[in-house]
């Protein structure tokens, strides 16, 4: 039995059956091996443990370290930093952002929302989520704050539930002095499994809300409109269909669909000055196409990113190939535009976390053109998951190592800054 990853890593257990794009019994049997999956998760994630744990920890110690950018080609272009740990202890954080007044929030996957602030981190949560489902690569996954989070103090979070079989949903709450209040259902029923459960949240430059979604392992589900496994949805901020998606009043289609053709996105963000939208996703792991193929795309209303129909560099009429891809897998887990002033050669650059890469990437871009990419820390973290901007302009990341697949240094799992030499 094999068993596909975000990693974009074919773990085999038992026997091993290839099966090809145009196996028909495949497209039949498909809910069929996702529940066989599902029944060996257990088990495989004990020798899938037991395994990673003769490895070693990842050096980087995040006590001040400097790095230096590659760029060895134009030496002047180079950018030295140190790597600081902000909190370590933690246990999967997934997605962070922050408020205007500074405060940190930040998702764990067991179903903890933590705050940071004023140097510390609260020992209590905000908020825990009381229905959450933390297996596999699920749990407690994205959060947003609204636009206008000062004035509403609205705050989004995605996560998986158990409901017929694994579902993904997301809720809307208020902040208040008690705690999270007042919750609100954005969209739920978003088909998930183990693997491939999206889900980042991100409000756009249209003060809508784009949600990405995996395929649940089904990955028929990406091509179907009726679905909304497999796409990149937007929605208003109270969860109804902008009357301007391109799939509005189209007969069995979902009016929340603003793309289709996604395996595993994770990571979306807006490009400054252009307003494209930057997508990263994982590719195939061997049980539903050759491994490799991570991808980062410009997404565009209405397109066709053409998973499973193509993949790695494959193009197909009326569908998107990607702008950048990666065989061996790098298993891309976010995306962020930095926007910055700690960082002037950062300005407008795109960077990414990768986990079984165990490295940063970061992409320099002229308009929708790569101009050049480097991998920043590769080896050094590990499994590197979040990539965000702070409001000092630093550049923050956290690890996965407690994710089951990793090898965790003593305060793993962390979030850590890139903080500029002064």
């Amino acid at each position: 039995m094999e068993l596909s990853t975000e990693d974009g890593v074919l773990y085999t257990f038992g026997s091993k059956r290839s099966l090809s794009p145009a196996d028909e019994s495949y497209r039949h049997d498909s809910r069929h091996i996702a529940e066989m999956k599902r029944t060996i998760f257990a088990t495989l994630s004990v020798l899938i443990s037991l395994a990673l744990a003769c490895g070693h920890p990842p050096p980087g110690r995040g006590a001040g370290e400097v790095e230096t950018t590659s760029q060895k080609e134009q030496p002047t272009a180079q950018v030295s930093f140190r790597i600081e740990t902000v909190v370590g202890n933690l246990e999967v954080p997934w997605s962070i952002v922050w408020a205007p007044d500074g405060r940190m929030f930040f998702t764990e996957r067991p179903g903890r929302v933590r705050v940071y602030e004023n140097g510390k981190l609260r020992r209590d949560p905000l908020f825990t989520v009381p229905d959450v489902e933390p297996t596999g690569e699920s749990g407690l996954m994205g959060i947003a704050l609204h636009p206008q989070f000062a004035a509403n103090h609205l705050i989004y979070l995605s996560y998986a539930y158990k409901g017929d079989g694994q579902r993904v949903r997301v809720v809307r709450y208020r902040e208040t002095p008690g705690g999270l209040a007042e919750r609100k259902l954005i969209i739920d029923n978003i088909p998930a499994a183990q693997f491939h459960a999206g889900c980042r949240l991100r409000f756009g430059p249209d003060d809508k809300l784009y949600i990405t979604t995996g395929d649940a392992t089904q990955r028929e589900l990406a091509q179907r409109l009726d679905s909304l496994a497999g796409k990149i949805l937007r929605v208003n901020d109270d969860g109804t269909a902008p009357s301007d998606n391109p799939f509005v009043g189209q007969p069995n289609a979902r009016p929340e669909i603003w793309s289709y053709g996604h395996r595993n996105p994770q990571g979306i963000d807006w490009q400054p000055g252009t307003n494209l939208l930057f997508e990263t996703e994982h590719g195939p792991s061997g049980f539903d196409g050759p491994g490799g193929g991570d991808e980062v795309n410009i997404v565009e209303k209405g397109k066709n990113y053409g998973w499973p129909v193509i993949h790695h560099t494959q193009t197909h009429s009326g569908m998107e190939s990607p702008l950048l891809e990666y065989t061996p897998a790098c298993a891309p887990a976010s995306g962020m535009f930095y926007r910055g002033a700690a960082f002037p050669q950062f300005r407008s650059n795109f960077f990414f976390g990768c986990l079984v890469g165990t490295r940063m990437i970061r992409v320099v871009l002229d308009g929708r053109r790569v101009v050049t990419q480097e991998n920043l820390l590769e080896g050094k973290y590990g499994r590197i998951r979040e990539v965000a901007e702070g409001p000092d302009g630093y550049l923050y990341f956290s690890t996965s190592n407690q994710d089951g697949r990793g090898t965790p240094a003593a305060d793993d799992d962390r979030i850590i800054r890139l903080a500029p030499i002064k």
